[in-house]
């Protein structure tokens, strides 16, 4: 039997708890025995899988011929059924089904599976190109809003024009994983889930520089902690610390000279010469003060 992995451990642990919280609270039990319960540590800023270029545009590929196929099939159909004097079924003018414009959403918004398959058009607002995951509908019941960028406001006309004006954007009950793993295979990918897309949303918003915590608001985290994850994909601050560290210091060097044939009263005083590399020392240098003194900063 395979071992549980630290995650699935504290998700199982936390529900335990949470099932026997409500017990105490309804006097079943004097208190809740998981509190005591050490919990395995999560890394929880480890590896994030996300497309990259390549597979993103084997992916778009894969769903595009795909709805190609599934336009093909139903002008077909549908021609036959002429010839027979049948009912035919309307035409697919945009996608083959739900599954290439909720991929794209997704995409664009970061939404969960769960946030997609109950979002409805009621809380799609085309005129302000905002979102709205109602609280009732989003993990942690807090209500948010997603701007919607010019690709996810074009699938969803699209998607609606197509499907209707039915309460539900995508109308189904049970998700898109048969079709999600087809399509996959389809584009040569592997070990991506659906979730994945949430994650390739926060990465690329990380690589284009958007902050951490812009990215927490729009993934609807409790905390910028749940997004220290994609931190790692915005290295170029990361190189700009670390290359400081090949600056030469500046070292201050106090040297004291005897001028010859100069009065104390008119000695020359250096206050400072900066010398870098490549450079050489002025030669001539305003000079005042009573203290014969050379400074450098080397």
């Amino acid at each position: 039997m395979k071992a549980a992995t630290p995650v699935t451990v504290v998700r199982d642990l936390y529900t335990l708890s949470s099932v026997l919280r409500r017990a105490v609270k309804a006097g079943e039990l004097r208190e809740n025995p998981v509190r005591r319960v050490d919990k395995p540590r999560v890394d929880r800023r480890g590896k994030v899988r996300f497309l990259d270029q390549a597979e993103e545009t084997r992916l778009r590929q894969a769903l595009k011929a795909r709805d190609e196929e599934m336009r093909n099939r139903r002008t077909f159909a549908n021609n036959r059924r002429e010839t027979r004097h049948e009912w035919t079924r309307p035409p697919l003018t945009h996608f083959g089904d739900h599954l290439t414009p909720a991929v794209l959403l997704s995409m664009n918004t970061g939404l969960r599976r769960g946030e997609a398959v109950k979002l409805r058009w009621s809380s799609v607002d085309f005129n302000r190109q905002l979102l709205t995951v109602e609280g009732r509908n989003a993990k942690n019941r807090q209500t948010r809003r997603v701007p919607l960028n010019e690709e996810a406001l074009s699938v969803l006309r699209s998607w609606r024009e197509q499907s209707g004006t039915g309460m539900r954007v995508f109308g189904v009950t049970i998700g898109f994983q048969t079709a999600w793993e087809k399509v996959l295979r389809r584009a040569r990918i592997s070990k991506f889930r659906w979730h994945d897309l949430r994650h390739h949303f926060a990465s690329r918003l990380v690589q284009q520089g958007v902050p951490l915590n812009t990215v927490r608001d729009l993934l609807g985290h409790g905390s910028v902690g749940m997004s220290l994850r994609y931190a790692h994909l915005a290295p170029d601050q990361r190189r700009e610390a670390v290359a400081k560290l090949n600056e030469r210091p500046l070292l201050t060097l106090t040297m004291r000279l005897q001028w010859e044939g100069l009065p104390v009263a008119s000695g020359y005083r250096v206050d400072s010469i900066v010398v870098r590399e490549g450079q050489e020392l002025a030669s001539q240098i305003p000079l005042s003060g009573n203290l014969p003194v050379l400074e450098l900063r080397l």
